[in-house]
């Protein structure tokens, strides 16, 4: 029942209410995450000298991170970077070559079974494609790991899954299946999924991914809103520039397996809007060009008019290409 009596305090509380009145009837000051020194309590995810390779491919290169309780971070990065591989480290998908892993202070790359489905349910994922079952209605959907992880009675049940689906405006949505759905619509439900459990750690992958820009930006302002009021932490897994500086207060730049840089908002702004990148230091002008979206720089350089034919080439040159046995000799 606790986690049902706070999903209710919090839904007829919501609102612009930065904090949750004490026993004297006084609201605290929230404390602006980004913006103050984090100490070790403030940390809930803990990432330390992580390295991954697939078939003998560096991915992650001794990525370093740290996420503060209550705060928003966006990680960003270009196609194969290595910012989904990190998301699917952090939620236990495979495990690292070497590293660690902590969260809630806790190490998670050596958890068996039981111990790692315990972590997993006090954090929520939002899939790319919102990852619904399409022979369940949306509110079965967001029943389901309620089912799988409580012993509430089915009333209770129906009471937890329609505050749900109001807190993503699809309560009216309910009965519907996801084919009868929008795209947006369904990230909603993905997420609705995703606070069925009341988690304190909220994981997104590429959220805005395939939307409209209206429909992404409702996304968007559904990301701050849920943050704000149910006072979780959020990661966001993202290379929509737009919905990046909407949604964070720090930001983590992504490239080649490298985390290049972890910097409050404001930092990437600058960066951003600099005049012009002369006088950046190398990797400040490789994220420059990757937030501008600019046709030229660091990493259209790197693709050299040499590049295409050492790839080529090199390849076909290493390759055994088998003889040739004619069929039909004599003729």
């Amino acid at each position: 029942m606790g986690r049902l009596f706070a999903s209710l305090v919090i839904y007829v509380s919501a609102g612009d209410q930065p904090g949750v009145a004490n026993e004297n009837g006084n609201r605290p000051a929230t404390k602006a995450p980004g913006n103050t020194p984090a100490g070790d309590d403030d940390i809930v995810i803990k990432i330390r000298d992580l390295k991954k390779s697939f078939d003998g491919r560096t991915v992650l290169d001794g990525v370093n991170l740290d996420v503060r309780r209550g705060e928003t971070m966006v990680i960003m990065g270009g196609s194969g970077s290595g910012k989904s591989t990190l998301l699917r480290l952090i939620i236990g998908s495979f495990k690292p070559d070497t590293g660690s892993i902590e969260l809630f202070g806790g190490e998670v790359t050596t958890l068996k079974r039981p111990g790692l489905d315990a972590i997993r349910r006090r954090f929520g994922i939002l899939f790319q494609s919102g990852a619904l079952f399409n022979s369940m209605t949306l509110a079965e959907n967001v029943a389901l790991p309620i089912q799988e992880h409580t012993d509430f009675d089915r009333n209770i049940i129906d009471i937890q899954v329609k505050i749900k689906l109001e807190q993503v405006g699809l309560l009216e949505a309910a009965d519907k299946y996801p084919a009868q759905i929008s795209g947006g619509m369904k990230k909603r439900a993905g997420l609705a999924r995703a606070l069925a459990l009341d988690p304190e750690i909220l994981f997104y992958d590429e959220p805005s991914a395939g939307l409209d820009p209206v429909t992404s930006a409702q996304i968007d302002r559904l990301i701050m809103d849920l943050t704000k009021i149910l006072r979780v932490t959020s990661v966001v897994v993202t290379h929509e520039m737009d919905s990046a500086f909407t949604i964070a207060d720090r930001m983590a730049m992504f490239d080649r397996g490298r985390m290049v840089a972890v910097e409050d908002r404001a930092w990437f702004a600058a960066i951003r809007d600099a005049p012009a990148a002369d006088h950046l230091a190398e990797d400040e002008q490789m994220i420059r060009q990757f937030l501008r979206g600019d046709a030229e720089g660091p990493i259209t350089d790197r693709k050299d008019s040499g590049a295409l034919e050492k790839a080529l080439f090199g390849e076909l040159a290493a390759l055994h290409t088998p003889s040739i046995v004619p069929t039909r000799a004599g003729r």
